[in-house]
């Protein structure tokens, strides 16, 4: 699909120091930024965060903070001098909260405590952590909400019932949504912590972008603020992961019984067609305008990440 851009100017935005709850969190989420290609982010302190500035030249640059690493040394400082976060997970024995839980122990986060919630049929077991060996909890919002920060690796109904109601409050928990449930909602921030950090101030619901959108942009951004794009063509070639552990399963289950001969095409049940030694150049539905919303997902949180107006023509 293709992405055309217009050349337009942002104003700028300057945040201030925030507090530790939110500077603790965004350096968490730029860990996993740097190392894996999600991007989610409360508020980073004020000499390391970006401002979108309009120039006086016949070409619009957007500027902003030099890329990667400033957040890099930002993330540095905080867990060397960072006081210890209670750090919970929801969803952790699940292929992106296990990512999650991986990124916290890379990167050393200062994690003072780790909780992981889950459902009926997983509460009780315990999971081997760089933090310690830690007891999975039947999930309750009451239990999330002791919590500094917790990350929600669940899927959009579970994050809009209870995703709210654990940050609500002074004493609420800085929640971390990774499903598209709250991305393009009017007043929670969608964030690739490198380009729109600043976007988080104050805020304790913060989403998390479509994985196309924050690999994308990773590299549009910097091309954008130095020359102003005008058209972008993305291709992209998906993995059988965006459909959480049960597509990994079917792939792989799919791929042993072809090569097995056990089957000429794989079973498919999670995924439209068999996914084994295929191509499908369809992700989700297909809307009025004939692009898939997957496709579509790019263009409507391109320009909530980069502050474009929402006529802005990103296709």
């Amino acid at each position: 699909f293709r992405l055309q851009r217009r050349e337009k100017q942002i104003t700028k935005a300057t945040p201030s120091q925030s507090a530790m709850k939110f500077t603790a969190a965004v350096s968490l989420v730029a860990i996993s930024t740097l190392s894996t290609a999600y991007g989610f982010a409360p508020a980073i302190n004020s000499r390391s965060i970006a401002s979108r500035t309009p120039t006086a030249t016949n070409s619009p640059i957007i500027s902003c903070r030099p890329f990667a690493s400033n957040a890099a040394a930002s993330v540095t400082n905080l867990s060397m001098s960072a006081s210890p976060l209670t750090v919970g997970i929801v969803g952790a024995t699940g292929a992106v909260g296990k990512e999650i839980r991986g990124c916290l122990e890379k990167r050393e986060f200062p994690v003072g405590t780790l909780r992981i919630f889950g459902s009926e049929r997983s509460a009780g077991k315990e999971v081997e952590t760089k933090f310690g060996k830690v007891t999975v909890e039947l999930f309750e919002e009451d239990k999330a909400r002791e919590c500094d920060v917790v990350f929600l690796a669940v899927d959009g109904d579970f994050a809009l019932k209870h995703a709210e109601n654990i940050c609500a409050g002074d004493d609420g928990a800085v929640v971390i949504d990774n499903s598209s449930a709250f991305r393009y909602k009017e007043g929670i921030p969608l964030v690739v912590p490198e380009i729109n950090a600043e976007t988080t101030k104050g805020k304790k619901l913060i989403a998390n972008p479509n994985c196309t959108t924050a690999i994308g942009l990773m590299a549009v951004w910097p091309l954008h603020k130095l020359f102003g794009l005008k058209k972008m063509v993305m291709s992209t070639y998906q993995a059988a992961s965006g459909a959480g552990q049960p597509g990994m399963d079917e792939l792989v289950e799919g791929t042993r019984a072809v090569l097995a001969g056990e089957r000429d095409v794989a079973e498919n049940k999670i995924f439209a067609h068999p996914l084994p030694f295929n191509v499908i150049p369809h992700i989700d539905k297909f809307q009025e305008n004939g692009y898939t919303k997957e496709e579509m997902k790019v263009t409507w949180e391109t320009r909530k990440i980069c502050g474009l107006d929402d006529d802005f023509p990103v296709r």
